[in-house]
């Protein structure tokens, strides 16, 4: 009896949700804000899943040794993505310590990943907006660098432009370390994953 009632309360089924940032439509494909977005399908296809539209973005579902982890494209456009986040937490019952928001960071050199635990949005309308739905800046994040124009053009227009081909080459190259960071996290937690990742 104590096993079924265990089971009802998914006690044996550790539940994540990976969230990658980004804006929906086809013109945004491929763009530096995207990159959230770029490494879920990576991460889907590594699983040999398949991303389905359902409330506030786009679903896939994968096992990491047992562990249940949704991957979570929000549709509700960068800055009102903690909506998403929100309700996709809420539905599945799942805490905000297995929750892990994937995002571009500007102030990273290319291809740089840095998790942190918690932390200020540094400007990022889309972690800005999910702190804002959460009502706390105490989740993990992983950023990763796009670099900084520094002032040559207006960051606006850079960060909602195109990867350059050599650009997307080299954090292509980082994606299975990302994979790996990711399935870190899943396994191991926030604390382990920045020590072995951050470098």
């Amino acid at each position: 009896m104590l096993f079924l009632f265990l089971l009802k309360q998914n006690y044996f089924m550790d539940k994540f949700l990976i969230v990658g940032l980004g804006n929906p439509d086809e013109k945004y494909r491929n763009t530096r804000h995207n990159i959230g977005f770029e490494i879920l399908d990576f991460i889907c296809e590594k699983y040999e899943s398949k991303f389905e539209t359902e409330r506030l973005g786009q679903i896939a579902k994968i096992s990491v040794k047992g562990r249940k982890v949704l991957l979570l494209k929000p549709n509700t456009y960068m800055n009102l993505s903690g909506k998403s986040v929100l309700y996709w937490m809420q539905q599945e019952n799942i805490v905000t310590e297995r929750v892990l928001i994937i995002s571009d960071d500007l102030n990273l050199p290319l291809g740089k990943i840095r998790y942190r635990a918690k932390g200020s949005s540094g400007g990022h309308n889309g972690l800005e907006n999910i702190e804002y739905w959460l009502n706390t800046n105490k989740y993990s994040r992983l950023r990763i660098g796009i670099s900084n124009p520094q002032n040559k053009i207006n960051q606006v227009d850079f960060v909602l432009g195109l990867f350059e081909t050599e650009e997307f080459d080299i954090l292509l190259s980082n994606f299975d370390m990302i994979n790996d960071s990711v399935k870190s996290f899943v396994l191991s937690g926030i604390s382990e994953t920045m020590n072995n990742f951050n470098n």
